[in-house]
């Protein structure tokens, strides 16, 4: 299993699996299927380009196909750059349960700690999604909060706990 950062080269397998994603998991994510599925690659090059404050990671099988993903982006205004955000995770439901997430997840903190400089991560999950939960809490994610009704997915509410992994920065 190989866990890099993804850059424009990697646009289409990317946009095929966020697509797939967004199909078969509509309520882990706040986009949809139709507000992504015309996005021109172009776009999504432009959005894989290397960043001093973000990457997207994915992880690919031992024959280079994309199975999961994970997007990470340091918050932007000076006093909240201590902190970033993971977003967009997504494993392929053919390598869910083989400690895909859990690497994929390890790394991203990882880069979030020494590259980026961090002291903490957040992220949003879906109340519903008891193997994501148990995989957050496993890498050391807690929860401080619940938004009620946070996503509103074919007319059905959704909630979502807010939870946060405290980083032991190389960079102080």
């Amino acid at each position: 299993m190989l866990i890099r950062a993804l850059t424009p080269t990697d646009a289409a397998a990317f946009q095929a699996l966020r697509l797939r994603g967004l199909q078969e998991s509509p309520e882990a994510f706040a986009s949809s299927y139709e507000e992504e599925v015309d996005t021109p690659l172009a776009e999504i090059e432009k959005r894989l380009q290397p960043r001093k404050d973000a990457a997207t990671f994915g992880a690919c099988t031992g024959g280079g196909q994309l199975c999961a993903l994970a997007g990470l982006q340091r918050e932007g205004m000076a006093k909240l750059a201590h902190k970033a955000y993971i977003w967009g995770v997504y494993v392929a439901p053919e390598v869910q349960g083989l400690g895909v997430g859990a690497s994929l997840l390890k790394h991203a903190l990882t880069y979030a700690a020494d590259v980026l400089g961090t002291r903490q991560v957040n992220l949003g999950v879906s109340a519903r999604n008891v193997a994501a939960l148990a995989l957050y809490r496993k890498l050391g994610f807690v929860e401080f909060g619940l938004e009620r009704d946070c996503l509103c997915v074919n007319g059905v509410l959704q909630d979502e706990h807010l939870m946060v992994c405290k980083l032991a920065s190389s960079r102080g």
